[in-house]
């Protein structure tokens, strides 16, 4: 495949899977090899383990989408820059749903061998959505308080 058919696939998981949680042809883009990687830890999860990925997100925030910013493609690896919004329906962290929207944004890295990811890794501001919801609180210079 070329650099721009890896673009394509990445864009075609994010639009036509995650956004919209139809996990029914997650086979025509995630490699049955598929590994998730975070915090330089491999962990070999799947087809089964990224649709129970996907699912449990969308339980949480039952309307996520990605939109892609940026894709930056360079031989098997695929970069994208993505910003995320839902809305807090469902437990996260602990934290009991808040109806609360959020939105972040991220990279993610993939890695397409054969037509596929087979690799995914990457990074997301998370800052922003919990303190959106109660889930981490400012602590700071008392006398600005008022």
């Amino acid at each position: 495949m070329s650099i721009n058919d890896n673009k394509l696939l990445v864009r075609g998981f994010i639009e036509e899977i995650i956004n919209t949680g139809k996990i029914e042809k997650i086979e025509n883009f995630i490699s049955p090899d598929y590994t998730e990687v975070h915090e330089g830890k491999r962990y070999p999860v799947g087809v089964k383990g990224a649709k129970e990925h996907i699912l449990g997100v969308r339980q949480t925030y039952p309307d996520l989408t990605l939109t892609v910013d940026l894709q930056i493609a360079e031989g098997d690896w695929v970069a994208t820059c993505i910003t995320a919004r839902g809305t807090h329906k469902g437990s996260w962290l602990g934290i009991k749903p808040t109806g609360k929207a959020i939105v972040y944004t991220g990279v993610n890295i993939n890695k397409v061998v054969d037509g596929r990811i087979v690799e995914h890794g990457g990074a997301a501001n998370l800052l922003g959505p919990l303190l959106e919801i109660g889930a981490v609180q400012v602590v700071g210079d008392q006398m600005n308080k008022k």
